[in-house]
């Protein structure tokens, strides 16, 4: 039985194979849909894809003597699909899997229309506009709303950028820490005391400049001083432990001017690449420190317009209070005084 359904797929195949035709229209009766209905329960599958020569030969080999019309004239190779949508068999005909109103309920992706310049100027003045009446309203909360949407905007902004300028640190190649002794250090760090020798940090914190400041000193010099202005409390530390996994070299001493000793290493040779790769250049760390800079003034910017308008709802709480307070007592005098006249 599976032989003469392969062997009549084919010849139907072969006889409706040629041409594409707009659309597959047939007439089956319902007792022709019985055989798909029972596989697509046996298989629990939701959807199969036929050829309609395959679909020829099932339907040739279950209902022997029925003529399929136009079914031959019309054949494509178009795959007729068998969908089942809410527990309902049907036919798909059409070549993409959808019927004509099926894709009219399709949602359309909207297509982007190109502003004109007057139309950007139009939509500009109207937004200054509304800011305008936002910034000389009479009430209070409104401007202090006003500023506080318009300072969070700008953090979250700001924060974006920082987070673009943020450089992933790559494992660096493992390398073993020299000890020194307690007299090694403590001459280490009276020769970088005594020399001149230095490596400023700026406003623009740690870079592949500085980096590569420090091995160009440790060709002639066995130790060199990174000086740090201006340094916030504690940032020292960050810079002392970024500095040493960058250059690997030895900390020895931190003194109270922020200044650090970095002692070049028994075993140092100078890399091939002296600015390494995960840091950033000289103008990115400048942009970075605009960013900081900007964001550390909008966050206490955005800190005392919360606290002014906590202020002001409680000064409403009170005034609210106040009246409520005045008009019990107004009513009350009045009650006495109708009282006295009565007497």
């Amino acid at each position: 039985m599976i032989k003469i359904i392969i062997m009549l797929g084919i010849a139907a195949s072969i006889r409706g194979g040629v041409g594409i035709g707009r659309r597959l229209s047939f007439a089956i009766r319902k007792e022709s849909l019985t055989w798909y209905r029972n596989l697509l329960v046996q298989n629990q599958s939701d959807s199969f894809n036929y050829t309609p020569s395959v679909v020829c030969c099932f339907l040739w080999a279950q209902r022997p003597g029925v003529v399929l019309e136009n079914f031959a004239r019309h054949m494509s190779t178009a795959s007729l699909e068998l969908r089942t949508n809410n527990d309902f068999v049907r036919f798909s005909i059409t070549k993409d899997g959808y019927s004509a109103k099926e894709k009219k309920s399709m949602k359309k992706v909207p297509r982007y229309v190109k502003m004109s310049k007057k139309a950007k100027l139009n939509e500009l003045r109207l937004y200054r506009l509304k800011a305008k009446k936002k910034m000389n309203s009479p009430n209070p909360e409104v401007r202090i709303r006003y500023k506080l949407e318009k300072a969070k905007r700008k953090e979250a902004w700001l924060i974006e950028k920082l987070r673009k300028l943020e450089v992933p640190k790559t494992p660096g190649e493992a390398y073993d820490p020299e000890i020194l002794t307690d007299e090694e250090k403590h001459y280490f760090k009276r020769t970088g005391e005594k020399k001149k020798n230095y490596v400023p940090v700026g406003r623009r914190g740690v870079f592949g400049g500085v980096v590569l400041n420090m091995h160009l000193h440790w060709k002639k010099h066995e130790t060199v001083k990174v000086t740090c202005k201006p340094c916030k409390p504690g940032q020292i530390h960050e810079y002392a432990e970024e500095l040493a996994r960058l250059s690997k070299g030895i900390v020895i001493d931190i003194r109270p001017d922020n200044t650090i000793i970095f002692y070049r290493g028994k075993n140092y040779v100078q890399p091939k690449i002296m600015s390494p790769p995960d840091t950033l250049s000289k103008d990115k760390a400048l942009e970075k420190y605009r960013y900081e800079q900007s964001l550390e003034h909008t966050s206490q910017f955005i800190e005392k317009l919360e606290k002014e308008l906590e202020n002001y709802q409680e000064h409403v709480v009170r005034y609210k209070k106040r009246k409520e307070a005045a008009v019990d007592s107004a009513i009350a005098d009045d009650g006495l005084s109708q009282i006295t006249n009565q007497s």
